[in-house]
């Protein structure tokens, strides 16, 4: 049966032109630099540490020049737990436990950082405009040579401020590590087939009326693009109700429900759009004043005047700069049945953050192809709101899920949230961080019982 359905190759569309010293050139002369970021483990961050790794994301994008993108690209993968049982060395216990906890499903956290430059005409374009909506690409040179320069040196002020702040570490990906090698792939191919493994499978792409496929699995799409759609107020951290007490806080950052606590292969993509500040002021004020003349013939043009003025006077009185933002999850499943209950799952850890929950489908696949790294600046900025630098980093999440120690020393311990196994150094490892200043150990005493 011969397939009577649109269909093209991928090296037509593909918006990507070379990679040169680390850094991912498009094909329209936008340029990204790609970091892996390291995390904080959850529930080890108290609330004053959440404001110290606020202002440092604060100081750092503050340091990028006009027209730049932070993309901030949060993958949960579903990984089962492999049991090592083949060593010599295992007791009968050890062995036993690793048993116990064989094929005990979990979630892998990945966090990548890019930093783009782009220019003030792609920084508006609409969704209609996209590479995906485009013929064949004509690669662009780059005309302005100090723009990239002053822009990489902008990339390693960024880069110090974070490592220097002591809770986030950032580590530039290797020109390898984004293409991939013979051996293992690269952060595009993964991204093209929704896996974080060294060994992917290339898989077809299906574009929709409502729904978009890569190989099997479905994609669901949710979005925060409307300021309409965001809490009253937000924060650098929440209070966890289950863990916290009435005499003490377990606290998590605002946007962990859609991070760590939401248990389904997911990614959480966090845009801010550096624009001219003082040009959105501008407009800003050319708006409130067309509103102003209009208010007498429609009362809902007086309450956006208001509004408008309200934001203005932030900006001014503050000192706030003004950015655009934009924040989506992207879930997905090979089976319909279950991506109903993913869609469910999603709206209602949006619904714990006090935002609205909005099930994209339209848009689906502009929003994919603008978070392949390098490609940011393909966004469609009718999908993007007004805010502050301060609010939009709120919507970042900063924690990841527990890691085993490197040292030898150690024991066994348990994930509270996945229930996945694992080693930690109690001694050594604490000491050398300089969260403990003494090795005293307390020695637990259990009764055991042979049924």
């Amino acid at each position: 049966m011969r397939n009577i359905l649109k269909a093209t190759t991928l090296e037509n569309k593909f918006p990507l032109f070379t990679v040169e010293n680390g850094c991912i050139v498009s094909k329209d002369a936008d340029i990204t630099v790609a970091f892996r970021v390291e995390l904080p483990e959850l529930f080890t961050v108290t609330a004053a540490e959440y404001e110290a790794i606020h202002s440092a994301w604060n100081k750092a994008v503050k340091v990028l020049p006009d027209y730049s993108i932070v993309h901030k690209q949060d993958w949960f993968i579903k990984e089962n737990y492999a049991p090592d049982i083949q060593k010599d060395d295992l007791s009968f216990l050890s062995r036993s436990f690793e048993r116990h906890f064989n094929e005990r499903p979990f979630l892998n956290h990945t966090c990548y950082l890019f930093l783009t430059k782009t220019t003030k005409e792609r920084s508006r374009m609409q969704s209609n405009f996209s590479t995906l909506c485009r013929g064949f690409l004509v690669p662009k040179e780059i005309k302005d040579r100090e723009t990239v320069t002053k822009f990489l040196e902008a990339v390693g002020q960024f880069e110090s401020i974070m490592n220097d702040s002591g809770f986030i570490t950032l580590t530039r990906l290797t020109s390898d590590e984004i293409i991939g090698t013979r051996e293992t792939a690269g952060i595009v191919e993964k991204y093209f087939s929704l896996s974080q493994t060294d060994t992917t499978m290339l898989k077809d792409i299906s574009l929709g009326a409502d729904e978009m496929k890569i190989g099997d699995d479905i994609l669901c799409l949710h979005t925060l693009s409307d300021a309409e759609d965001m809490p009253g107020k937000v924060g650098t951290d929440t209070r966890y109700e289950k863990l916290s007490t009435d005499r003490s806080d377990c606290r998590l950052s605002f946007a962990s429900p859609v991070g760590v606590l939401l248990s389904c292969n997911h990614i959480y993509n966090q845009y801010i759009f550096i624009d001219d500040h003082t040009e959105n002021l501008k407009q800003f004020e050319k708006m409130a004043r067309n509103m102003h003349s209009l208010s007498k013939y429609s009362r809902a043009n007086q309450i956006n005047k208001s509004w408008i003025e309200e934001y203005l006077n932030e900006a001014h009185s503050l000192g706030l700069i003004s950015v655009r933002c934009h924040c989506n999850i992207m879930a997905w499943s090979d089976d319909r049945d279950e991506l109903k209950h993913i869609k469910n799952d999603v709206g209602s850890q949006l619904a714990l953050m006090e935002c609205k929950p909005r099930h994209n489908t339209t848009d689906t696949p502009t929003l994919f192809w603008a978070g392949i790294p390098g490609n940011q600046a393909d966004f469609p900025a009718e999908e993007s709101f007004y805010t502050f630098i301060e609010q939009a980093l709120c919507l970042f999440t900063e924690e990841t899920n527990y890691k085993s120690s490197l040292s030898p020393f150690g024991i066994k311990m348990v994930d509270r949230v996945t229930g996945k196994p694992l080693h930690i150094d109690i001694s050594d490892l604490p000491m050398k961080r300089g969260i403990i200043t003494n090795r005293n150990n307390t020695l637990y005493f259990c009764r055991f019982y042979i049924v």
